[in-house]
């Protein structure tokens, strides 16, 4: 039997590769300026990660988490017929997403001191969720995010969204074909009450409301705005909205935050509805659509202010956002564009003979080692072989190295566009390659 990928996951060659390779140098070209360094935490975490930061309730860590067990693990599970037979440290999960992970860092390196600098982190890595399939949704998929750490401030929030759409102009969105929206979800003086009223809400309306939405009464009503059953998202609109119900601190919050992002020109929409899909969100948060891509949402984030306890640290505010690398680079190919960079030119070293073998490995590792990007024969092709080789690999010019140019010390060049051939002298070949790349590029 042929051995097959995963479903649900995907394998990054070529272009995908060199698009995911761009999205990474972008993040640290934006976010570098902002002070923000790179970390890469652990695939691999404690489930209690997870389920502290993102909360039992959510459907990631209730439908959608990778739970991992070692072998020996697994069977004394199975034998006693339930995971309490488990230590913690041996009940592990793959990361659903990025925040609780950093946090996690954050909290056990002690990044953030009482009185300390803020922390800024960013990342580019691979998340994991057990869901259906489908376009721009896979089970392993890619994310670029940033955690900011100690910053209470709502200039934080609002130099996260400048950053976040910075990032997308550099990776090559027009912002007008963007939309952006953001809400308030209040903090934990103001947000219990408003849970109250609206699972109050979603039970006199029981009747009316999917199975699904009955039970989120309960456990999280917020997340019946985000049902995708129609009639319940149409029952939902005349259900209170947190922005009627924010208290003083956090209304004085989210206006200061909407006045810097005036202030910058960053356009969005007010979406009183808006509440994310995890737990661990308090106040600003925020969502990026490409609307008419037939991908949704592709990126978005907001504030965490008690994140960090629920992993064990003392009280430190927190925002931060993370961009689906699948979602943007289906976005953007949608808008006609493309996140991937072109491949490197090609340049291809031919030789007539195989008694000439040795001067083309000489001449490939000058060439590479001047940064350009060179193949050769490696098969013993014929002289024509090597050129439908080199056709197939797409280079942009050929060398050839023969009996007649090796004696009067010349290679010849060929221009794979023009089909123009000339004679330069060996010792000035990285130079006349250089040159011919550019007039190509210039045509």
């Amino acid at each position: 039997m042929q051995a097959q990928k995963v479903k649900g996951t995907q394998d990054l060659i070529g272009r995908d590769m060199r698009a995911w390779q761009r999205m990474q140098r972008v993040a640290a070209e934006v976010f570098g300026p902002y002070g923000f360094d790179a970390v890469e935490t652990p695939a691999l975490e404690q489930v209690d990660v997870f389920v502290h930061g993102i909360g039992q309730s959510t459907d990631v860590v209730r439908k959608e988490m990778f739970r991992v067990f070692a072998g020996a693990n697994l069977d004394a599970m199975l034998a006693a017929g339930s995971e309490d037979a488990l230590k913690a440290s041996q009940r592990l999960a793959l990361r659903p997403e990025g925040t609780a992970g950093v946090v996690r860092a954050v909290v056990e390196n002690n990044l953030v001191p009482q009185g300390a600098t803020p922390a800024k982190l960013w990342y580019a890595e691979a998340m994991f969720r057990g869901e259906r399939p489908q376009k721009g949704r896979l089970r392993q998929f890619h994310q670029v995010g940033i955690e900011w750490l100690g910053a209470p401030d709502p200039a934080a929030d609002a130099e996260c969204i400048i950053m976040l759409m910075e990032f997308y102009q550099r990776l090559g969105f027009d912002l007008s074909k963007l939309r952006l929206l953001i809400n308030s979800m209040g903090d934990p003086a103001c947000r219990p009450a408003y849970r109250d009223r609206v699972r109050d809400f979603i039970l006199a309306h029981a009747d009316e409301m999917c199975d699904e939405c009955r039970e989120r009464a309960e456990v999280n009503p917020l997340r019946a705005f985000d049902c995708k059953n129609p009639h319940c998202h149409e029952v939902m609109q005349a259900a209170p909205l947190m922005r009627d119900h924010l208290c003083d601190d956090c209304r004085a919050h989210y206006e200061q935050v909407k006045r810097y992002l005036d202030e910058a020109g960053i356009a969005y929409v007010e979406d009183p509805t808006l509440v994310r899909g995890l737990d661990y969100y308090t106040r600003t948060v925020f969502e990026v659509e490409a609307p008419g891509a037939g991908v949704g949402s592709i990126g978005g984030g907001g504030r965490y202010d008690g994140l960090v306890e629920l992993e064990g640290g003392k009280p430190t505010p927190g925002v931060g956002f993370a961009v689906g690398f699948e979602r943007a680079m289906l976005a953007l190919e949608a808008f006609g564009g493309s996140l991937a960079d072109r491949p490197a030119p090609c340049i291809y070293v031919a030789n007539a003979g195989a008694d000439l073998r040795p001067h083309v490995f000489a001449l490939t590792r000058e060439l590479r080692a001047a940064g350009l990007r060179t193949e050769a024969d490696y098969q013993g092709r014929s002289l024509k072989s090597q050129f439908k080789q080199a056709d197939k690999l797409g280079a942009r010019l050929i060398l050839v190295i023969g009996g007649d140019e090796l004696a009067q010390g010349v290679v010849r060049l060929r221009d794979m566009g023009t089909h123009e051939e000339r004679l330069v002298p060996r010792a000035e070949v990285a130079a006349a390659v250089r040159e011919a790349l550019a007039a190509s590029s210039a045509r």
